[in-house]
């Protein structure tokens, strides 16, 4: 039987998703809690790979199972057993055949800048002193919507067959003291979103004009995109499927 996991966890403390060989992942933390807990070795298949310090508010993941178990028994289990860092909100049982990473319809991000210092916070948000130009940001988001191959935000040598993307939905917001970057897409390219702020923030910093991003983007050349912001501010916060990847019980 194929069960989804939905959970959230703070990736301070994590080298990313994906097992490593020589650093602790989500993966492998989920992995051996289930296994332990379920007295078989589990494998599980998450719905992407966050980097090194990515946190995520949803994520899912696929794994299979022939034990027996109430549903709400193994989310207490689960939750009593795992770190603070990690917390499971959901499990459910699905389709024989439906996929955590392939069957998700979208993916959504948000970036988040601390506009003033916040004690508080400085491991969740990214701290920009400079005054940024927001107008020009939010002019320059938009125009990502009018594009498809995203090479140049991607990260060097990787591993995929196509560099498009349907962004569906890219906009700043200024919530209390922070400035947040909302963007939503089919799929991301490694790097992508991280990359992408940091090219509207040089928009916003004045280092180059909101125009510039159809050239950057037409380049296809991750160095003339701009900087890489830090992991720490970024959180996946959505994934979406059709309803019918669930069971009817």
């Amino acid at each position: 039987m194929r069960y989804f996991l939905e959970l959230s966890y703070n990736g301070t403390d994590y080298h990313g998703w994906q097992n490593q060989p020589n650093a602790i992942s989500v993966q492998e933390v989920l992995e051996n809690a289930l296994s332990t807990l379920l007295n078989s070795t589990i494998a599980i298949v998450g719905a992407g790979r966050t980097d090194a310090g990515v946190h995520a508010k949803q994520m899912f993941a696929h794994f299979d199972t022939e034990s027996n178990f109430k549903t709400e028994d193994l989310i207490y289990k689960l939750n009593s057993f795992l770190p603070n860092n990690i917390a499971i909100h959901n499990l459910f049982q699905v389709q024989p055949e439906a996929h955590a990473r392939f069957h998700a319809l979208s993916r959504a991000y948000v970036y988040r800048i601390s506009l003033q210092k916040d004690v508080f916070n400085y491991n969740g948000s990214y701290y920009v002193k400079q005054h940024l130009n927001v107008p020009k940001m939010q002019q320059a988001s938009k125009l990502l919507l009018g594009h498809k191959d995203f090479q140049c935000f991607s990260k060097s040598n990787t591993d995929v067959k196509t560099y498009y993307c349907n962004i569906m939905e890219a906009e700043w917001n200024l919530v209390g003291h922070e400035l947040q970057f909302s963007i939503k897409a089919d799929r991301f390219l490694r790097n992508m979103v991280r990359a992408i702020v940091g090219t509207l923030l040089n928009i916003g910093l004045g280092k180059l004009e909101v125009e510039d991003l159809h050239s950057i983007i037409a380049s296809k050349s991750r160095s003339e995109a701009g900087f890489s912001v830090p992991a720490h501010g970024l959180y996946l916060t959505e994934v979406t499927y059709p309803e019918t990847i669930k069971l009817n019980n």
